[in-house]
């Protein structure tokens, strides 16, 4: 009997407990509606004022937009509202043609700031840096302005011009930079060869034809490389899946990166496959401060599996992975939903990735001795070369090959030069 009373009196203990428990969570739950609906009380009182008394009349759905700009441009640097114009801009940049000045940029510490000038485009013949900090887009301030609508001052009709006014590190005052727009139609990837036997790649941005570009280059090239140089620098990222099959092509097993979110459903580890794999030749990856987002990716990743020597700059440090969800009347909302981590468990985000080798962008200028005697200035020197018509020398007609990387353009690109000597010495332990 007593040990009757002992049982019962234990599962009253327990009862009450989880009573006890179970007002506590009903208690917490409740008091999370009663915020949420104060909340939105404040939200609706705040609207109808400025509607009734802003010195200039607005209608309701301007105050909502606004409203709704200013809530997603403040949670995080990458998440915003996007009207259907934006929203179409967007798209377009994905597939690989835009109008603009080809310019890749976000805000760091409350300013607009250059992430990257795409190869070849308007922004990058005027001299745009990465870091560059844009502080007029013609006579409008970028102060307490956002990304969207910079972008939008920065876009518009080919041939018409645009004035930026930036600050950059280590000059004295801020340099206005004259630029005219243009259709920006992105060559995402080129390839060259330096020596018949190192393939060259250059990744301008990750559009939808990265991988593929980037396989048919390899592809054609497999029979006779012995190495292979990844260009990433002033590769502001792009699209995630392509960093994904990028970095599949160079190696054959393991995790290539992971997303990590609140909600489960986003929680996913992309592996590699030996199926995807192309060649194991030995690799070199160069970066930049420029370099974000699906760069960080690709080389974070291939440097973690010890697949290439990473060279360069500290890369820019975006880890954060954005969606971007449709919503009725064409306009969408991008949305940071989870952080990547590479295959180590490392994040990128604010930290970026620290290359192996660190070199800084110079370049190398041949000096020539001025007290060194020519053949040329030497009396009675040969004549041979001269043509009899004219009596001068006969021009060189041929046209610099495209496909293969000189010496004049190794002594302009420094980082370059160093990749490719670490290249060689990869080659020749490898043999």
């Amino acid at each position: 009997m007593k040990q009757r009373l002992i049982a019962l009196a234990s599962f009253a203990v327990v009862a009450l407990a989880s009573l006890g428990l179970y007002g506590t969570l009903e208690a917490k739950s409740g008091n999370y509606e009663t915020a949420r609906l104060s909340a939105f009380e404040k939200f609706t009182r705040v609207v109808n004022t400025v509607e009734k008394y802003y010195v200039d009349p607005v209608d309701i759905d301007t105050v909502i937009q606004k409203a709704l700009d200013g809530m997603l441009s403040n949670l995080d640097a990458h998440s915003g509202y996007l009207e259907s114009k934006q929203y179409k801009d967007m798209n377009d940049k994905m597939q690989a043609e835009f109008g603009g000045l080809g310019i890749t940029v976000s805000m760091r510490d409350g300013a607009l700031t250059v992430e990257a000038p795409m190869e070849g485009t308007p922004a990058d013949r005027a001299g745009i840096e990465s870091g560059d900090i844009i502080l007029k887009i013609d006579e409008k301030s970028t102060i307490g302005m956002n990304i969207d609508e910079a972008v939008n001052l920065m876009r518009g009709k080919p041939g018409t011009g645009v004035k930026l006014t930036i600050v950059r590190k280590g000059a004295e005052k801020p340099l206005e930079m004259p630029i005219v727009r243009a259709i920006i139609k992105v060559q995402s990837v080129y390839a060259k060869t330096y020596n018949d036997d190192v393939l060259y790649l250059r990744v301008v941005s990750f559009d939808k034809n990265v991988a593929a570009s980037l396989k048919r280059e390899i592809a054609a090239n497999k029979s006779k490389i012995k190495g292979v140089v990844l260009d990433l620098r002033n590769n502001a990222g792009g699209l995630m899946d392509q960093a994904v099959k990028t970095t599949d092509l160079f190696i054959d097993k393991g995790i290539i990166v992971s997303q990590k979110g609140r909600v489960e459903s986003e929680n996913q580890v992309f592996h590699a496959s030996k199926s995807g794999s192309l060649t194991d030749a030995p690799m070199v990856v160069l970066v930049n401060g420029g370099s974000a987002s699906a760069s960080e990716i690709v080389s974070g990743s291939l440097q973690d599996h010890k697949r290439a020597v990473i060279v360069g700059e500290k890369t820019f440090g975006k880890g954060s992975v954005q969606v971007v969800l449709p919503l009725d009347g064409g306009d969408a909302i991008r949305l940071t939903i989870a952080r990547y981590y590479l295959p180590s468990g490392r994040s990128i985000q604010a930290t970026g990735i620290v290359p192996d080798v660190e070199v800084k962008r110079v370049s190398v200028k041949e000096i020539e001795n001025e007290f060194e005697i020519k053949e040329s200035q030497l009396k009675g020197h040969l004549e041979a070369q001269l043509d009899m018509t004219g009596g001068e020398k006969k021009k060189n007609d041929r046209k610099e090959d495209q496909s293969v990387i000189t010496d004049a353009q190794l002594n302009a690109d420094y980082q370059l030069k160093t990749a490719l000597g670490i290249l060689r010495g990869l080659i020749v332990v490898r043999n």
